[in-house]
């Protein structure tokens, strides 16, 4: 039997001041599924989260929970009635309450009677130790893990996380993430994650929806959507890129580094050569000031190396290319550390190029 969505967003809009912050949002999250909502400041993430909340009323649509409508036309439930969760970046946890006092705060009966909840979910957070101590005694990960426990102590259907890491060290924001995310599986509820941090999302997400001016602009696993970005804004959202300008005539593009396919594109159409700097590779055993070098695999095309820098694991090569004077880098093992001035025969991995018109969404493969 199939499973139906723990919740679902169907055809939901919001404006202020006539302008669409939120315009036509639909998607559904599965119980035990962590779905994020990824995208830049300003783009509707978090007013989508609070229309789901209750906290805030749609102009159009509908949320619902295991099939109920929670938020419609003509209903609207109250925010403590939808067995929703909240986690936000401000932990706001009452000063004047011990650690079990804030936990069990939204837990008929109080502290005495939820005593076997409350522990089990300080174990689970690893600061039982901590039951009897304020938040004002607790370091910002004690109070993100007090926040996440009282979030949890209703057993609540779903869980809604806007922004819950941003104020941690980031050494300290990977441990808590990870043990995070085992609690919220373990839990069972639908788990979505507002974030604007592409690595977060990918570290926990199931299912990633790229959000953009109100709208969702494409969706899908963190594997997919990195390595099929829906547009070169897509992808520059996730990594740092080089771009190579090109035309298209008989559905190919020139380059210095040879031809790519551009099916269906039409001729004099400009169009953008999308690579990350990871895949970029530099020829080591080539001497740039030779002549152009025979590969059997690519074009290569030489650079002049403008400045690299040691970046730990890597280090990022900047190039200055013969062909048209850009600028396109390379991140390579930190072993490698060239010389400013020194010339370089760099080739590109084609099956890790996009190819998109230079204006507009529709994604060419680059072959």
């Amino acid at each position: 039997m199939q499973q139906s969505p723990r919740l679902e967003i169907a055809n939901v809009s919001r404006s202020f001041a006539g302008r669409a912050v939120v315009n036509d949002v639909s998607f559904s999250v599965m119980a035990g599924q962590v779905t994020c909502l990824l995208g830049p400041s300003g783009c509707g993430k978090s007013t989508t989260l609070r229309i789901i909340a209750g906290v805030e009323t749609q102009d159009k649509g509908e949320v619902r929970v295991d099939g109920a409508v929670v938020a419609g036309q003509s209903i609207q439930t109250p925010p403590e009635s939808r067995s929703i969760g909240l986690m936000f970046q401000d932990f706001a946890l009452f000063p004047h309450l011990t650690v079990a006092g804030n936990v069990a705060f939204g837990l008929k009966g109080g502290v005495s009677s939820n005593r076997p909840r409350v522990e089990d979910l300080l174990a689970k957070v690893g600061i039982s130790r901590l039951i009897d101590h304020y938040p004002h005694e607790l370091s910002g990960g004690e109070q993100q893990r007090v926040a996440l426990a009282r979030a949890l102590a209703p057993r609540p259907r779903i869980m809604l996380m806007d922004e819950p890491f941003s104020g941690l060290d980031d050494r300290l924001r990977d441990d808590i993430r990870d043990h995070t995310l085992e609690i919220l599986k373990d839990e069972g509820a639908a788990v979505l994650l507002v974030t604007h941090e592409p690595a977060e999302a990918m570290r926990m997400a199931d299912q990633i929806l790229l959000m953009r001016d109100g709208e969702i602009v494409q969706r899908g696993a963190p594997y997919n959507i990195y390595n099929a970005p829906i547009d070169r804004q897509a992808a520059a959202f996730f990594s740092d890129i080089n771009v190579i300008r090109g035309k298209v005539q008989g559905a190919l593009t020139q380059t210095a580094f040879g031809q790519f396919l551009a099916p269906g594109v039409a001729d004099g159409t400009e169009v953008d050569i999308v690579i990350r700097p990871q895949h970029l590779r530099i020829d080591f055993d080539r001497d740039g000031r030779g002549p152009l070098p025979t590969v059997a695999d690519g074009t290569p095309a030489r650079g002049i190396v403008q400045r690299a820098r040691f970046m730990g694991a890597n280090s990022l090569v900047e190039f200055k290319m013969d062909f048209d004077g850009s600028v396109l880098k390379a991140l390579v093992p930190s072993v490698f550390l060239p010389k400013a001035g020194t010339p370089l025969w760099l080739m590109i991995r084609r099956d890790r190029c996009f190819v998109y018109p230079s204006t507009g969404r529709h994604l060419v493969n680059g072959m």
